[in-house]
């Protein structure tokens, strides 16, 4: 008995000290940026997704959530924060669709596993993707207006680098699966 209470003791540490780290990975992902108006291009969906395939959808959404709540309650862990505002203000922001697709993102990237092929894997992580960049643009015209060109503002500077890091991750995959057993 004692020795399933220290096992589930251990493990819920592990889980809960994952869950910081990646909320910390987050924020600083989120400060190497690249300079865009009105969406900055960061680390952040690399880091999002590498949540979501090496924590699993449990731990990983919990990273991503608590990223957002810190941002809500208004510690500065987003892009632009402090500069551009902090808290429900910035949330509500521009990037709010974006940064509400992180969750979705995370939760399908969970879904890469060991038995999926290079292909499949690369399948996998650019739906998770796309869902940040869908919901990004359908509130960045929901904000902004859709008679503005939304796509060229909010998804046409980034894709280069989406697509770079996505492939990146994707050839990393199985070596980061393997973080799943630890936790």
């Amino acid at each position: 008995m004692e020795l399933t209470k220290n096992i589930s003791q251990s493990k819920l540490i592990k889980s809960m000290l994952a869950i910081i780290f990646g909320s910390i990975a987050l924020t600083i992902s989120a400060k190497i940026k690249i300079p865009f108006y009105p969406v900055p291009m960061t680390m952040q969906t690399f880091v999002v997704l590498f949540l979501g395939v090496s924590l699993g959808y449990k731990i990983g959404l919990a990273s991503i959530g608590l990223y957002l709540f810190e941002g809500i309650l208004g510690l500065p862990v987003f892009s632009n924060s402090p500069e551009k505002g902090i808290g429900l203000v910035y949330f509500t922001g521009p990037t709010m669709g974006y940064l509400i697709g992180f969750l979705t993102a995370g939760y399908l990237a969970s879904k890469v596993n060991n038995k999926d092929n290079f292909f499949i894997v690369l399948a996998k992580l650019i739906v998770a993707t796309s869902t940040i960049y869908i919901l990004g643009l359908l509130w960045l015209g929901t904000l902004i207006g859709w008679d503005k060109p939304i796509i060229a503002l909010g998804a046409q500077p980034f894709l280069l680098a989406e697509t770079f890091k996505v492939v990146l991750l994707a050839l990393v995959t199985k070596q980061i699966l393997k973080i799943r057993n630890i936790i």
